[in-house]
């Protein structure tokens, strides 16, 4: 069985979950996907069956659309909603014109550290392990690419943008650095993939209709 699947990763359950559940019912033999999401994420996930799995760098290094909401004047451990909240601050007054000044500062290509909560390794074990067990370690920048960001919508508490973004990208670790450039702190507050390459969630289906 060679096979390629588009799934619409609902929120709330790991990439791992999708794999899990497609196993239980067909039992595809060599199975993978193409990018992780985050429990929090929802939206377009690459399921990889049978020779397609050799093919996972060349997807994981096509480019991504994310959607992304920002809660603006809190700070998590995580980096999203589903971690402890370790700072608040006051979040000062925004308009259009000072948003997008600072978003045009994160577009090209950029240094970024990744989140201290994600899956690269470090000396054989994966950062997030380093936090759990509460052990700094330093983490060297990236190179990423915003190839596009565009406001969609704010209010006084939430920003909600669109981002075109390369391989390797932290959407987590951009809000933070995005609500930082703004003068307070922020956290992902919800998060949905769109695009991978020219694959599209459009074109996805749910996980209970496979």
């Amino acid at each position: 069985m060679e096979n390629i699947l588009l799934i619409n990763k609902p929120s709330g359950i790991t990439s791992y979950d999708v794999i899990r559940v497609i196993k239980r019912k067909y039992n595809p033999g060599k199975i993978g996907h193409a990018g992780t999401l985050d429990p929090l994420a929802s939206g377009l996930l690459i399921v990889l069956i049978g020779a397609a799995t050799k093919e996972s760098e060349k997807f994981m290094s096509l480019k991504k659309r994310y959607i992304v909401k920002i809660q603006l004047g809190i700070k998590t451990d995580t980096g999203d909603l589903e971690g402890k909240v370790i700072n608040k601050l006051e979040i000062p007054v925004l308009n259009k014109i000072k948003i997008e000044k600072v978003l045009k500062k994160f577009k090209g290509k950029i240094k970024q550290i990744p989140h201290i909560y994600s899956a690269i390794k470090y000396k054989g074990k994966k950062l997030y392990e380093y936090a759990r067990a509460g052990i700094q370690v330093k983490i060297k920048p990236r190179i990423i690419e915003i190839y596009r960001i565009k406001l969609l919508n704010y209010s006084t508490k939430e920003l909600e943008l669109e981002v075109d973004c390369s391989k390797g990208t932290y959407i987590r670790k951009l809000a933070e650095d995005i609500a930082e450039k703004l003068g307070t702190c922020g956290v992902v507050s919800k998060l949905i993939r769109e695009k991978i390459g020219k694959y599209s969630i459009a074109d996805s289906i749910k996980l209970d209709n496979i």
